[in-house]
């Protein structure tokens, strides 16, 4: 039989289709986590799975090399939930769940699958910008703004695209007020991107309000003013805890052990950790990597593969001076300062190296920058502003090569420091470069200084036409250190050279073996002692 409809009634036929099409695209979409009974059916071969360094890496942490948390998923559960939801957007093999965005009928024809366990919705705060948080710069600003940046080459990570996007960066300080509302974040809230948030001091939610040191901090990682990029990670995603109060009790360190595992529960790729905790709770000679809580603490989340960055501390003026903990961890990326203005170490940074002689910091950056306050942008001083300078560098790192585990990552962001091979205990390795990561091909550097061997001296001549030779006044830095055949520093220096120079290092007292290692202008080279040397 033919079936004849004239125009008017197909009309109405199309419009109902399509209204029907709307109503179920216009089912509200959420994120879950979706939690699996079991692995029933799965195999794990731990030396296929992991680097050989990973591998290593658990036998000196004492923790099983077939560990269920590290079998994969149930390939059928997550192929029957993939045909279901949305989008499956990540897994999880230590906590046996997918991440999945779905609408509601989605979720409970998910939920009700025999395999699931449970399901919890990753929930998401609703903000609104406020309208009088105050984004103006002044000109000084403006300029530190894009130099601490672009100090670590973060222009050619902007022109590559690369901005930490799918990095998932945990940041633990005092409170972050504003950061739900000022424009610095705006663009961090409208994708969603505050993925989770605790405040371990109070056992609740919220963590907009306290401190706004966490605030700055955050902003040295993913802020935005207008175009300008005051961290690197604009696009990477975020976990907030608070662990921090006012006074500083012994309880913040059991609340930062909290803020770790949940971190790790969370999936956090790096963590940036602005804290420390020295006198008054420690001798100096516990900054050995191995007694406080939060070191144990750390060296865990690096054993779990979770990148640590911690600031050296503010402690180089004062009577303290040396690190604090947990930045003398082995597994922790330590971060020290340098000034924006001579571009060496910043009086305040805290100085190395542990009580068991390792090199600390492992990098350095900016110790004075632009930051988001709690009502507008302000100049903030510390190695706390490093530290998450080098974390949204990491982020971004990463993203250029996201197989790397982290402590190659770790290893990888020493090697691209501006002064690599050269090390001493104010700068660690230098400022992270990305052109390491982006340009990959290593360039040659003509030499800028030949070193010479004298009767009781080195002699170090600075290259004539590396200098300006039109400006008398016109001063570049030399670094170097002494260290014996272990690379412990016996002495390390600074020194400003005007124009083409000569410089006589005395070598008195320094036994055969010990390694001079000078660092000019991009060249570094060395000279090993031959002999012992008298005066």
């Amino acid at each position: 039989m033919k079936m004849f409809f004239s125009y008017r009634s197909l009309k109405i036929i199309l419009t109902v289709t399509v209204l029907l099409l709307i109503i179920s695209k216009a089912q509200p979409q959420n994120r879950y986590w979706v939690f699996f009974i079991d692995k029933k059916d799965v195999s794990f071969d731990p030396y296929e799975y992991f680097d050989a360094k990973a591998i290593e890496r658990r036998i000196k942490h004492n923790i099983p090399l077939s560990d269920p948390t590290d079998y994969p998923l149930n390939k059928e559960y997550k192929k029957t939930v993939c045909t279901i939801a949305e989008q499956v957007t990540s897994e999880t093999r230590w906590f046996n769940a997918v991440a999945v965005i779905a609408d509601n009928i989605q979720i409970e024809k998910i939920n009700d699958l025999p395999f699931v366990k449970n399901v919890r919705e990753i929930v998401l705060q609703t903000f609104v910008t406020t309208k009088d948080y105050n984004c103006d710069l002044s000109d000084v600003q403006l300029d530190l703004a894009v130099k601490q940046t672009e100090r670590m080459g973060g222009n050619l990570f902007k022109e590559s695209g690369i901005d930490g996007t799918g990095i998932r960066i945990a940041i633990f300080d005092g409170g972050f007020p504003s950061v739900d509302t000022s424009p610095v974040f705006e663009h961090i809230r409208k994708d969603g991107r505050i993925i989770k948030t605790r405040d371990f001091a109070k056992k609740k939610e919220f963590v907009y309000g306290y401190i706004s040191h966490g605030t700055s901090v955050m902003s040295c990682i993913g802020g935005k003013v207008d175009t300008i990029n005051m961290g690197l990670a604009t696009g990477a995603e975020f976990l907030l805890a608070r662990t921090e109060i006012m006074n500083e009790p012994f309880s913040e360190e059991e609340n930062w052990l909290a803020a770790v595992e949940w971190a790790d529960k969370n999936g956090a790729d790096i963590i940036n950790s602005s804290l420390g905790y020295t006198t008054n709770r420690y001798f100096s000679e516990d900054m050995d990597g191995k007694t406080s809580l939060v070191v144990k603490a750390a060296n865990m989340a690096a054993s779990k593969g979770i990148l640590v960055v911690n600031a050296n501390g503010n402690e180089g003026d004062g009577a303290w001076e040396i690190i604090g903990t947990p930045a003398d961890a082995d597994s922790v990326l330590s971060v020290g300062g340098i000034d924006p203005g001579t571009d060496y170490h910043i009086s305040f940074s805290s100085f190395g190296p542990t009580t068991d002689k390792r090199m600390k910091p492992n990098v350095c950056a900016y110790g004075r920058t632009v930051t988001a306050g709690k009502k507008k942008i302000k100049i903030a001083y510390g190695t706390s502003f490093s530290s998450p300078l080098v974390a949204g560098f990491a982020a971004c790192a990463l993203q250029t090569n996201p197989e790397l585990t982290n402590m190659e990552l770790f290893h990888e962001i020493e090697k691209s420091g501006h002064l690599y091979p050269y090390y001493d205990y104010a700068h660690g390795y230098g400022v992270p470069q990305a052109a390491y990561f982006i340009e990959k091909e290593a360039k040659i550097i003509s030499p800028t200084f030949t070193i010479e061997k004298e009767e009781r001296s080195v002699k170090v001549i600075v290259n004539d036409d590396l200098t300006d030779t039109n400006n008398n006044d016109e001063k570049y830095y030399l670094f170097y250190h002494i260290s014996d055949k272990e690379g412990i520093i016996k002495k390390y220096a600074v020194i400003k050279v005007y124009k083409t120079e000569v410089l006589n290092l005395y070598t008195a007292g320094y036994e055969e073996g010990d390694i001079l290692r000078i660092h000019y202008k991009g060249y570094t080279d060395e000279y090993t002692f031959r002999k012992m040397t008298n005066d």
